[in-house]
């Protein structure tokens, strides 16, 4: 049975959780102009056009959110790998069990204390 303190295991949380992380912040980056304030010139553009417009930059703006806050929650992992306490639980400091983090690698806490 695989354990957090296998090396290879921890090894490769560590890349996936960097590979998340580019993979995340290169989307937040191509989304910018999904993101950008929506021309209101009646004059060139319909006015269904343009609450489609902003139906669409509020849609874009809210995925940004998520993969901010999902680009924290990466960081957070990767600094706890660097500090030694990845794969235990922020609460009681058990292990966090293999299965768990390879569902979310960011998960801080083990199945007994999640919320």
């Amino acid at each position: 049975m695989k354990t957090i303190e296998d090396e290879d295991v921890l090894r490769g949380f560590g890349q996936r959780l960097r590979d998340e992380l580019e993979e995340t912040t290169r989307r937040i980056e191509d989304s910018k102009d999904h993101r950008a304030p929506v021309e209101l010139d009646q004059q060139s553009v319909g006015r269904l056009s343009r609450m489609d417009s902003i139906q669409q930059q509020a849609m874009a703006q809210d995925i940004t959110r998520r993969r901010q806050q999902r680009t924290i929650a990466i960081e957070r992992a990767l600094s706890r790998i660097r500090a030694g306490e990845y794969g235990y639980c922020a609460d009681c400091g058990e292990p966090i069990l293999v299965r768990r983090l390879e569902v979310d690698p960011t998960f801080e806490r083990c199945v007994r204390c999640a919320p």
